[in-house]
């Protein structure tokens, strides 16, 4: 037997959506198992020379969870940058759980798959957008994480700036102030309001609007030079600049007819950095024929 899968990009927070709010791109991990004598793992393409090859790699250790991983060769081809905020450690839990499900010619609610993949990892809006695809929203209650797509396109279009630097969520983390002001909490929270509403109603203006935070961004800057330099000049046509996840990726946020001319003046002038424009994916981790 033999099932191949696949799990996209993400970027989490889009700004003032800390924590809850995320959207997948059309850049995929892929991930093929079949049976072999003897437990194997194969990693090609991003990461391929650090990522563990055993049990301990984080895909196995998804995939554990709902199958053995005895007498069963993994191939992982990656293609989302290792520690740059687009999730790659999400999609390949993604991965390990989809292809196991499927393994056992299951079909597993996302609810069910997201409660399991919360205790590989804390972070259920990148893990929540990689499994639904599209613009997702996140958020947990007394019986657990909850998830809802709300959008499967943007009025905008991504233009990710990807630094050869690498970040942790841990160290991003740790620049973050346990308190903020009353002041900065209200505009925050109008902001994240605005970024649902923008979000579901495909608004570009009500989206440009929403992408101001006071909450984590500008805690962060001091260590994530690439944000604060866009952020203090942005290119032209764009509508708003996020860093994605805790970076040290940072999403332009561009009009469409401007998206081109904008790309250009990235690539111009962050000469170090890989720049891509992705696009919305609007469905996510999902067998492949």
């Amino acid at each position: 037997m033999e099932i191949r899968v696949k799990a996209p990009a993400t970027s989490a927070n889009l700004g003032p959506g800390f924590d809850c709010a995320g959207v997948a791109f059309e850049l995929w991990n892929e991930l093929t198992v079949e049976e072999a004598d003897v437990l194997e793992v194969v990693v090609e393409g991003e990461g391929a020379d650090e990522a563990p090859q055993d049990e301990s790699h984080l895909g196995l250790q998804a995939f554990a969870l709902i199958e053995p991983i005895e007498g069963k060769r993994f191939r992982f081809k990656n293609r989302i940058p290792f520690a740059r905020g687009l999730g790659s450690s999400s999609s390949t839990i993604a991965l390990g759980l989809v292809a196991a499900s499927r393994w056992q010619g299951k079909e597993r609610p996302v609810e069910e798959l997201l409660d399991l993949a919360l205790s590989l990892e804390a972070h259920a809006d990148n893990l929540a957008a990689c499994f639904l695809g599209g613009a997702v929203l996140t958020w947990a209650d007394t019986d657990g994480w909850r998830a809802r797509q709300i959008a499967t396109e943007l009025p905008l279009e991504a233009l990710a700036v990807i630094p050869r630097a690498r970040t942790t969520t841990a160290e991003s983390r740790s620049t973050l102030p346990e308190q903020i002001s009353h002041v900065d909490a209200a505009f925050s929270a109008g902001r994240a309001a605005l970024l649902g509403a923008a979000l579901a109603a495909g608004d570009p203006d009500l989206l440009k609007a929403a992408f101001n935070d006071r909450l984590h961004e500008p805690y962060r800057r001091a260590s994530a030079p690439l944000l604060r330099s866009i952020h203090g000049d942005p290119p032209n046509g764009a509508a708003g600049v996020t860093l994605s996840g805790s970076g040290s990726t940072v999403i332009v946020w561009a009009y469409p007819d401007w998206a081109a001319l904008c790309m250009d003046e990235l690539v111009k002038r962050f000469q170090d950095s890989k720049v891509l424009r992705l696009r919305v994916a609007a469905s996510g981790a999902a067998a492949m024929p």
